[in-house]
């Protein structure tokens, strides 16, 4: 019986490690690409802040950002929740970091002139699976407002 419970447990342990797991560029570009999803509309401002976005923050060629996109872009769409992205972040990055990428998710939602209510819904479900409080949720968002 013993064994049993034993067996059980380290089955679950090998599924939930064997559970998609994404580098740091995969999971951000994943959320990215999410916000822009969002709304329903791709429109051409978002798509070139993405690529612009995620060539300068981990320094790719415009071939390696077309690589992460798409790659990004799957694993998305096998996605059932934003956990396994968030789950890397979280591993990854420190808190400043977090807000930095909650920012950059502000500057995507921001990009085409239009904050669109299902982008905000996004960003404010990933801030909370990254920990970022509701006080620098905001300053991330008032400081893609300033740049945008």
């Amino acid at each position: 019986m013993l064994n049993k419970i034993k067996q059980l447990f380290s089955a679950l342990n090998d599924t939930q490690s064997n559970i998609s797991e994404h580098d740091l560029k995969t999971a951000v570009a994943a959320l990215l690409i999410e916000v822009m999803r969002a709304d329903d509309e791709l429109q051409y401002d978002e798509q070139q802040t993405l690529n612009e976005t995620l060539k300068k923050y981990f320094s790719l060629t415009d071939e390696e950002v077309q690589e992460l996109v798409a790659s990004a872009s799957q694993h998305l769409d096998d996605a059932i929740d934003y956990f396994q992205f968030s789950k890397q972040i979280n591993a990854q990055c420190s808190a400043e970091q977090r807000i930095d990428i909650i920012e950059l998710l502000w500057r995507l939602a921001y990009a085409d002139g239009n904050l669109d209510k299902h982008e905000e819904m996004v960003i404010r479900r990933v801030a909370s699976l990254l920990y970022v409080t509701h006080e620098d949720f905001i300053a991330a968002k008032l400081a893609a407002t300033k740049l945008s």
